[in-house]
């Protein structure tokens, strides 16, 4: 077996303009005093990261290792969350995706598109140059529009989708390859890939491909009401990266899975504070201990509730006290006699 590192901290929700956020340095020595030992970094926030000179320079990486080096810090991965939801977009969400796309593209669906595909593939060429064995990603998404489809679904459309799907990513995937590097989708409500069969779907499409992989993130399956922990009993193979993130569900007589539009606060499903929800973390870090997972343990803090500075602080020791130093010998050794084939023949009877 194995013990997940950490605690690690995703620095996309905490990046902002005011020191100490808006600089690697910074947020690093902030992160640092609170007892994280690794950052996932957003690879989109050029405040903290510039991911064009990351995938051509050697030395820039090296730089960037060294600043969360200083601090006691590892990098655990690089995020490509906002432009790998770029990869695939349905026309009806253009307008509210076309801010997470450089300026030059914005307008135009193709040239982000490719953008987006540029930009996963500098984050692989990057991952391999910092010494990462995995990245963080979202798969996009076209056919979820019809998700709860009223009037029914076309014949064949969530199969073309996901054809579709799947022929954009196989040449990322490839490079990803090519680099050494998995891809961890992170299974999410809004992407084509949110739960166990939409996963299938696609590792199907692209040939149960080596780097195509999942972040794990229970949270999203509380509020889709999923088990999510017979999801690592059959998918604990797949699992690259892990963010530890609290959730809570509470239906109500007017309210469940969809959340009649209402704001976080008020929905039935709303992300929470570690130890602030519902989730069983002490057997899901059961779970990957038993099952070798040997990535990081990384929190993605999101609530509509606590400030984020509390949050922050409440979520290292939180982890920390959640991560399992396994055993490198069973608990009954002390009692094992040895292996005596004769005797094991006179316990059973056999002559």
């Amino acid at each position: 077996m194995k013990t997940i590192k950490g605690p690690g901290i995703f620095l996309a929700q905490f990046a902002g303009d005011a020191t100490p956020y808006n600089s690697l340095d910074s947020i690093a020595a902030w992160v640092a005093s609170l007892g994280y030992k690794g950052i996932q970094i957003p690879s989109w926030d050029k405040r903290l990261f510039d991911l064009d000179r990351a995938a051509e320079s050697q030395d820039y990486c090296d730089e960037v290792a060294g600043i969360a080096a200083s601090h006691g810090l590892a990098i655990t991965e690089l995020s490509t969350h906002l432009q790998g939801q770029l990869v695939a977009v349905h026309p009806a969400y253009d307008a509210q995706f076309d801010g997470f796309a450089a300026e030059h593209v914005r307008g135009n669906p193709a040239a982000r598109q490719a953008w987006a595909v540029d930009q996963v593939k500098k984050a692989a060429t990057a991952s391999r140059r910092l010494g990462l064995s995995a990245h963080a990603s979202f798969s996009g998404a076209l056919a979820w529009p019809y998700m709860y489809p009223w009037p029914e679904r076309p014949a064949g459309l969530v199969e073309d989708a996901f054809d579709e799907l799947a022929r954009r990513w196989r040449p990322i995937l490839d490079h990803l390859d090519q680099e050494g590097v998995d891809i961890g989708y992170e299974i999410h409500p809004g992407e084509d890939l949110h739960d166990g069969v939409t996963f299938e779907m696609f590792l199907e499409r692209v040939g149960n491909h080596p780097r195509a992989n999942i972040l794990y993130d229970p949270s999203h399956f509380v509020l889709q009401q999923l088990d999510y922990l017979a999801f690592i009993d059959i998918y604990h193979d797949r699992i690259k990266c892990f963010h530890v993130k609290d959730a809570e569900f509470r239906p109500s007589g007017r309210s469940g899975v969809y959340g009649g539009y209402q704001s976080w606060v008020d929905r039935p499903g709303r992300f929470r504070s570690l130890g602030d929800g519902q989730v069983d973390f002490g057997a899901i870090f059961s779970k990957m201990a038993a099952n070798d997972f040997d990535g990081w343990a990384v929190l993605e803090w999101e609530c509509a509730l606590k400030h984020p500075e509390q949050g922050a602080a409440e979520g290292a020791p939180f982890i920390d006290r959640h991560i399992i130093r396994v055993t490198e010998h069973a608990f009954d050794d002390f009692a094992a006699g040895g292996a005596d084939r004769d005797l094991n023949k006179r316990i059973m009877g056999i002559s």
